[in-house]
């Protein structure tokens, strides 16, 4: 069995090989005592933890230290919790750690940007991870595994894609056997002297997945006019690739009432456009036909048009079929020449607002507060869907109700979480 060499577990973990939350938040691991044999469970003074029945989470974090990052990999039992999430004996991740897999399968894939292997971790005992394989895709040409989440999209036990910008590819693998199967590259994807990023929430319709691509300048600030939608046929591993000029930084997506999907310019495009109208195109709402595979050419709105003219980016999908914008509130932000547009989309100065693709209208939803620009958006069972919002100056994250947008805090921890699944 091959171990990558990037993931560090905790000297607890090794002792009593189990994730116990203990009621604090602290990443300091030097000196709690180990468990004893029979705890180690998420929640483990409940009753029925580690019962079949019992759902289990896991939540990863990134903690910034003098070093660089460090992440955490956590598991919880419930979503309500009136204490942080500890990270005493959490497993350690070198660099910035994401965790991905199939909800509900009981497998948790974990990759990190210092490296180019996953390591499969299983749930075992109802309560703990036992890690397994590891495979690398260094042998096709990459390096570093970064980005998101989603940048992995899972089809089946058997079979799973990795969208790599960096080397304009789809790594087809099997996360059951832990062995790639295949590349298939993306032409025309990459643009001289920028950065590719995907979509942190791909649609899929029938048997075609479709991930928004988006570019920046690799160097200085500013937004590349261009949107591209990558699709792949999960029955075929085909890929097809369409680009569109009349917008930028087009990263987020839901699928429409008219089974089209919607894209729109994600908040970070908005802030460099907010501070420098000459360093972006207009953050717009664009249309892609599925069944053509390309975008709609006489459909085009401007993000402003609904929302009174006021800074907007980002569309993400809610329950269902909800879809949400995100709105600057400058009652809350002064903005000048002056403002990074990085430090303008990380504020907690976004609000929400729902957007019916039917009417195309767009409703201020009080309820959810304003937070960071940069959401992520988790489907748990029973229709439910939870939303992470960065505090204390993206020091630590907070999940929240987006099931009746309520905002409610659920619970928090150090550190900024990028990932987040539902393993039971």
């Amino acid at each position: 069995m091959k171990h990558s060499p990037l993931l560090r577990v905790s000297r607890l973990f090794v002792a009593a090989l189990a994730l116990s939350l203990a009621p604090a938040c602290s990443d300091d691991d030097s000196d709690p005592q180990p468990n004893p044999p029979d705890s180690g469970t998420p929640d483990s003074g409940t009753p029925d933890s580690g019962t079949p029945e019992t759902p289990v989470y896991s939540v990863i974090t990134q903690v910034r230290t003098a070093q660089g990052s460090q992440s955490y990999i956590v598991l919880t039992d419930t979503l309500e919790r009136t204490e942080p999430l500890s990270l005493d004996n959490a497993i350690e991740v070198s660099g910035r750690a994401l965790g991905h897999g199939i909800p509900g399968a009981g497998a948790l894939y974990i990759s990190s940007d210092e490296g180019a292997t996953v390591t499969r971790y299983d749930l075992v005992d109802g309560n703990r991870l036992e890690q397994g394989e590891t495979v690398s895709f260094e042998g096709v040409g990459v390096n570093s595994i970064g980005e998101y989440q989603h940048n992995f999209h899972y089809v089946s036990p058997t079979k799973a894609y990795y969208f790599d910008g960096r080397t304009s590819q789809v790594i087809v693998w099997n996360p059951t056997d832990m062995t790639l199967t295949r590349t298939v590259p993306i032409p025309n994807l990459a643009v001289s002297g920028a950065l590719t990023s995907f979509t942190t929430h791909p649609v899929t319709s029938g048997n075609l997945v479709m991930v928004a691509a988006a570019w920046r300048p690799a160097t200085g600030i500013g937004i590349t006019p261009r949107a591209g939608m990558v699709v792949v046929d999960t029955e075929t591993d085909a890929v097809t690739f369409a680009t569109d000029d009349r917008c930028g930084y087009v990263r987020d997506g839901v699928l429409g009432p008219d089974g089209a999907v919607y894209v729109a310019t994600e908040t970070y495009g908005s802030a460099v456009y907010r501070v420098s109208t000459s360093s972006a195109p207009a953050p717009c709402l664009l249309k892609f036909d599925p069944e053509t595979k390309a975008f709609d050419a006489a459909f085009y709105r401007e993000l402003s048009s609904f929302t009174g003219g006021a800074a907007t980016g980002s569309l993400l999908p809610g329950p269902n079929g909800a879809a949400y914008l995100r709105v600057l509130d400058e009652t809350l932000y002064t903005v000048t020449s002056e403002t990074v547009p990085r430090a303008l989309a990380s504020a907690q100065v976004w609000t929400w607002w729902k957007l019916d693709l039917s009417a195309f209208t767009a409703t201020h939803v009080e309820a959810l507060q304003a937070g960071a620009g940069s959401s992520f958006v988790h489907p748990v069972e029973d229709d439910r869907m939870v939303y992470v919002d960065f505090i204390n100056n993206s020091s630590a994250t907070a999940y929240r109700e987006l099931t009746d947008e309520s905002g409610t805090e659920l619970f928090t921890h150090q550190g900024m979480s990028f990932s987040f699944l539902q393993l039971r």
